[in-house]
C-alpha cells in the first residue's frame, strides 16, 4: 500500500498543483509520472495545469501512483471547482457594489483590499455571512423582479446600509404612531413652505425623532434609483430614508409623506422601497401610501380646486395658502393628476442643491 502524505492544500488552486507538490516530495519526474499513470505526456501536462479535471478513472490511478485515496482526489477536484465558483461570485459581487461612489460620499475609506473594506461596511466577517444577512432584502416583497431592478439591488442595499449606519447616532424616542400622525399635520406640513433645506431639515429630523422615526438623508450611488424607503430597525425605532433624488420641493415632500404613510398604515415587518423601476407596479399598499400623501398635502375638500387653477398665478398661490403647502406642491399635484403636463408651470417649484442639503445636515448634531 502506498504511504499517504501530509500537506495543507490551497483549495483555490488547481489539483494539479497538489500533484506537483507530491511529485516533488517523492522526487518523481513528469515523464516517470506519465509512465506510472499509463497516460500520454500531453494529457498529463493538461492535468498538471488544471485544464483537465480529475474523474473517477484518474482519481483511481492517482491513488495507486501517489497515495492517499480516490475519494480524496475527487474531493480535491470538487473543492477546487467550488472555490472557483466562489471567487467568480465574489468578483461579480464587487463589480456590482458602487464602491467608487461609496468612497466619494465618504461612506468608506479607500483601501487596497476592496473586498475587506466592503465586508466591514456591511458589518459581516465573510461573503457567506453577507448573503445570509442580506438575503431577506433581495427576496422582500417590496423588491420587484424586473431585470433592471435586480441589477441595481446591491446599490440599493448599500444605500440602505449607509442609512442604518447614520441612524445609529439618532436619539429617537419610542415609536408613537398617534404622535407621529399629529406631528405630520401640525408641525411637519408647515415646513413644506420653507424655501431652503437649511430652514426645514433640522426641524423635520427633530420632530420625527420625537415620534420614534429616524429620517436619514442619503444620496444615491450609481444604479440606485430609489427616492425613499422605510423599515423598522426594531419595535421602537423606525427608519425613513430619503434621497432628494429629484431635488425639487414637490417630489421631496410627496416622497416623505408617502413613506410616512407606510409607517402609519402598513406592517412593520417589511422593507419598502420607492424606485423608478417599481413605480409602475402599483399595489394596494403603494396606492394607499399615495392617497395618504396626497390628502396630507392637499385635503380632499380642496382637491377639486386643482382642476380650476390652469395657469392663474394668483389662484395657485391662494390654494397653496389654504392648503398650507408651497405653490410647487400644488403644481406637482396638478401634474400628478394630469391636469397639466409634467413640463408646465415648473417655475413654481423650489429647487435644491446638494451643497445646501449637506450644509443643513452638517448643522444637525447627533
Amino acid at each position: 500500500m502506498n504511504k499517504t502524505f501530509q500537506f495543507s492544500p490551497n483549495w483555490a488552486t488547481p489539483p494539479g498543483n497538489t500533484i506537483k507538490d507530491v511529485l516533488s516530495q517523492k522526487e518523481v519526474s513528469t515523464n516517470d509520472f506519465a509512465n506510472r499513470m499509463n497516460i500520454d505526456l500531453n494529457t498529463i501536462e493538461l492535468l498538471l495545469s488544471g485544464k483537465l479535471s480529475i474523474d473517477d478513472n484518474i482519481a483511481a490511478k492517482l491513488e495507486d501512483v501517489l497515495g492517499s485515496t480516490k475519494s480524496f482526489w475527487l474531493k480535491r477536484e470538487e473543492q477546487y471547482k467550488n472555490a472557483l465558483e466562489n471567487i467568480n461570485e465574489i468578483d461579480a459581487w464587487l463589480n456590482q457594489i458602487p464602491y467608487k461612489d461609496m468612497v466619494r460620499f465618504g461612506w468608506v475609506e479607500k483601501k487596497s483590499n476592496t473586498f475587506r473594506s466592503c465586508l466591514e461596511f456591511f458589518n459581516v466577517n465573510n461573503f457567506q455571512e453577507f448573503k445570509i444577512k442580506y438575503d431577506f432584502l433581495l427576496n422582500t416583497v417590496s423588491f420587484r423582479k424586473s431585470s433592471a431592478f435586480i441589477s441595481e439591488s446591491l446599490s440599493i442595499i448599500s444605500w440602505i446600509r449607509r442609512a442604518e449606519i447614520v441612524a445609529e447616532n439618532y436619539k429617537c424616542k419610542k415609536w408613537n404612531k398617534e404622535l407621529f400622525i399629529e406631528t405630520l399635520e401640525e408641525k411637519i406640513k408647515p415646513l413644506t413652505r420653507k424655501k431652503s433645506p437649511k430652514q426645514f431639515l433640522p426641524d423635520l429630523i427633530r420632530y420625527c425623532e420625537d415620534c420614534g422615526v429616524a429620517v436619514v438623508i442619503v444620496p444615491t450611488p450609481q444604479k440606485c434609483t430609489a427616492s425613499g424607503a422605510t423599515k423598522f430597525i426594531d419595535a421602537d425605532k423606525a427608519l425613513l430614508i430619503l434621497s432628494f433624488r429629484y431635488l425639487s420641493d414637490d417630489q421631496f415632500w410627496f416622497t416623505f409623506f408617502h413613506e410616512a404613510g407606510h409607517l402609519i398604515l402598513h406592517s412593520h415587518k417589511s422593507l419598502r422601497i420607492e424606485s423608478e423601476n417599481n413605480l409602475k407596479l402599483v399595489e394596494d399598499e403603494e396606492l394607499e401610501a399615495n392617497l395618504f400623501a396626497a390628502e396630507m398635502l392637499v385635503h380632499i375638500n380642496l382637491r377639486k380646486e386643482l382642476y380650476t387653477l390652469k395657469s392663474d398665478k394668483r389662484k395657485i398661490l391662494e390654494l397653496a395658502m389654504k392648503a398650507g403647502v408651497s405653490p410647487g406642491i400644488i403644481v406637482g399635484q396638478m401634474q400628478h393628476y394630469k391636469i397639466i403636463s409634467p413640463s408646465y408651470l415648473n417655475g413654481y417649484k423650489k429647487r435644491y442643491t446638494w451643497e445646501e442639503i449637506n450644509e443643513a445636515l452638517n448643522h444637525i448634531n447627533h
